[in-house]
């Protein structure tokens, strides 16, 4: 069961994926490639994590799990589709245009499609969480809530200081490094990279090997985040904008793991 419900999810995102990409091209901006993503992996692996077991009615965990993906779907999704909407193109996205040239629409299209197989492998994690056996919740479903509420938290406010850095005239061509960009350049992937050990917090059990397959997520999520998708294109792009500023703010301040930045 595990198996097909992991096919079923790749199928599902390879389908949203292709629509990603036609949807940006349409309108002219790759950020909707995420914003797509978002709310197709939200759908996909709550509905994995509901998915029936033996027949049954949804026990507890799995509501609880689907109500993880929620949440996370909901913030995520509420944060980027309006941003997309409404703002110029994401920095990652436009340099893309740049290094791709006339191949932008074929070379855009493998940018989207690998997401697919990502969430497949996300759903490792939320789909061995939803079918922990333990008959009732406990403390280890606390545990991954807790972990789960302080990533959310955390991505919320890295975002917020972020909004309100960027609404003041005054910061315009400066580098936001106060609050939780001090301590970090990329608190907000960071937070985002968090959440996903929720999971692996309900469903690793030592006499279940399998269930080591739940620390697929968090490894997936820092690889995208820390090598791939997140910080290397937008730090890129930052250095062309920002250039020695930026620079500085590399050399004081931890990419990804928030620590105390080190001195000037």
């Amino acid at each position: 069961m595990l198996l097909q419900l992991v096919l079923g999810v790749l199928a599902a995102m390879l389908v949203i994926m292709v629509a990603a990409w036609a949807f940006g091209l349409w309108r002219n901006n790759g950020g909707w490639t995420d914003v797509f993503w978002t709310w197709g992996t939200m759908a996909t692996l709550a509905g994995a994590a509901l998915w029936p077991i033996g027949g049954a009615d949804p026990a507890p965990r799995q509501w609880l799990v689907a109500g993880l993906m929620a949440v996370w779907g909901l913030r995520l999704g509420l944060y980027l589709t309006p941003r997309v909407a409404t703002h110029p193109e994401d920095a990652r996205y436009a340099s893309f245009r740049g290094q791709f040239g006339k191949d932008y629409p074929r070379n855009m299209l493998f940018v989207s499609l690998p997401q697919a197989p990502a969430t497949a492998l996300l759903s490792l994690s939320v789909i061995l969480a939803a079918r922990a056996p333990e008959p009732e919740l406990g403390l280890r479903d606390a545990l991954a809530v807790a972990v789960f509420a302080v990533a959310i938290v955390g991505e919320y406010v890295a975002d917020g200081q972020m909004k309100r850095f960027r609404a003041d005239p005054a910061n315009k061509g400066q580098v936001m490094d106060r609050g939780l960009w001090g301590w970090s350049r990329h608190p907000n992937y960071f937070f985002q990279w968090l959440g996903w050990g929720a999971y692996p917090v309900i469903a690793l059990d030592p006499a279940r090997p399998i269930t080591a397959l739940s620390l697929a997520a968090p490894v997936v999520m820092y690889i995208l985040l820390r090598h791939i998708s997140g910080v290397p294109p937008l730090e890129t792009a930052m250095l062309k904008t920002r250039g020695d500023a930026f620079r500085s703010y590399q050399a004081r301040v931890s990419a990804f793991f928030p620590v105390p930045a080190k001195r000037a």
